[in-house]
């Protein structure tokens, strides 16, 4: 008779969407030490299980992973919306120096139940400021994520967010010695614009991270006056100008990256930098080509820049996506799949775990992490389907996303958040917006 083994979840009689973007049916999911015991088709009957799991009228897949997000913008929802160039410097970095540590608890434990409850369960923050206090919300969630300091030495900013140099390597160095590492979260170090960061800053930045062994991101591209910033200066492109700093690796991701020329596609590849799009802010910049930076073996993902451009749902950022490239690149090709469902929600899963360094996530298989979410399936509008995997990314909304469990442990069971609390945090949220007070 054999001897059972305990794992610490078990999921029964479920269905999954596979490494292969495949639906299989019938399935039992084990999860052990915050990774995949096992995943068969016949109940494992040499193991019981902590916590088991119904797993009728459920899909399980790998959970989604926000490539570019702003947690100290939290606060901002809604403020933007048709306003004119330039939001960041007008509106976003202004509210960003009134910043206070309640204020950025707040900003995070919104921004943590937001993604939770949309399916999220990895992130890549931009970076702001008072991102211990952000850090320290973030470990208590769960989540797994990627947190960065505001980085800038040059331009005109307020004397709340001015930082020379050797201020800005000093926030960002105090940030990776106490939170990198540390539960799920690692800290990458950041450029926050190309033309509010010094050569000094960038070859420091680059060169912290090389030593430290941990990404550095930028914003990249976004702007027209971003690139002609850099041709205007040093008579090249911004990823032209990366790449005669000596910068660019693969450990670098390159934010937004809409207006990226042919030979910047050519550095992108030859470096194996990492590329992330934000398909509803970057609607009312341009349109990146994306085809070309995946036949290209680019790693592509996606990113919300929320949370004040549209919140924090990457199924909404997922259907825009495909529209944009559709009625861009589709029509002019006369090519109506030139981005299919499954090439999308790989961006948002596999290649999204790549951007966080996690090289065994992003997929349901044995021996990766356990970062996974359940869809309740069993609702009109996404019952009956021709095709499950193209329904997840047409018809699936964050409200479907029924449990939430990242590196093993369960954050969210029935849509009922475990990690946080919802109605305290709701309750906090309510009362800054009327009377401008963060309460704790």
């Amino acid at each position: 008779m054999n001897e059972k083994t305990t794992c610490d979840i078990l999921i029964r009689n479920t269905s999954i969407l596979d490494e292969n973007f495949q639906i299989r049916r019938s399935i039992f999911i084990a999860i052990q030490n915050g990774t995949i015991l096992s995943i068969t088709s016949e109940e494992p009957s040499c193991l019981t299980a902590t916590e088991t799991i119904d797993g009728k009228d459920l899909l399980w897949m790998p959970g989604l992973i926000d490539g570019h997000m702003h947690t100290g913008q939290q606060l901002l929802k809604g403020a933007v919306l048709d306003e004119l160039p330039m939001i960041w410097t007008r509106i976003m970095l202004p509210f960003e120096s009134t910043l206070t540590p309640e204020k950025m608890r707040l900003s995070a434990s919104l921004a943590a139940l937001e993604m939770i409850k949309n399916g999220t369960t990895g992130f890549v923050d931009a970076g702001s400021y008072f991102m211990e206090e952000a850090a320290r919300v973030y470990l208590a969630s769960g989540l797994r994520g990627a947190l960065s300091h505001s980085s800038m030495d040059q331009g005109n900013f307020p004397d709340s967010i001015r930082q020379t140099t050797e201020e800005v390597l000093a926030s960002e160095d105090r940030l990776f010695d106490e939170f990198h590492g540390k539960g799920n979260l690692k800290v990458f170090y950041s450029l926050r614009a190309l033309m509010n960061c010094s050569p000094a800053l960038i070859r420091a930045t680059a060169g912290r991270a090389t030593e430290r062994n941990t990404f550095f991101q930028a914003h990249m591209n976004e702007y027209a006056g971003e690139v002609n910033y850099t041709l205007e200066k040093f008579q090249l492109r911004p990823v032209e100008y990366l790449d005669s700093l000596g910068v660019l690796n693969a450990d670098f991701l390159s934010a937004h990256s809409i207006m990226v020329s042919a030979h910047e596609r050519s550095l992108l590849a030859e470096n194996q930098v990492k590329v992330v799009h934000c398909p509803f802010s970057n609607c009312g910049k341009g349109v990146p080509d994306t085809p070309s930076l995946l036949e290209q073996g680019i790693c592509t993902g996606l990113g919300t820049d929320g949370t004040a451009h549209g919140g924090l749902s990457l199924w909404n950022e997922m259907k825009i996506f495909r529209s944009v490239m559709n009625s861009f690149w589709g029509v002019k090709n006369a090519d109506p799949a030139v981005m299919p469902a499954k090439t999308i929600l790989k961006m948002a899963t596999e290649n999204g775990a790549h951007l966080l360094g996690e090289e065994k996530s992003g997929v349901l298989k044995e021996g990766f992490k356990a970062d996974l979410i359940s869809i309740n399936w069993r609702q009109p509008h996404l019952l009956a389907t021709n095709n499950p995997v193209n329904t997840l990314l047409e018809c699936v909304c964050g409200n479907d996303v029924s449990d939430s469990i990242v590196n093993g442990k369960l954050l969210m069971r029935n849509r009922q958040v475990l990690t946080l609390d919802e109605e305290k945090i709701l309750w906090q949220a309510e009362k800054y917006f009327t009377s401008g007070e963060v309460s704790e």
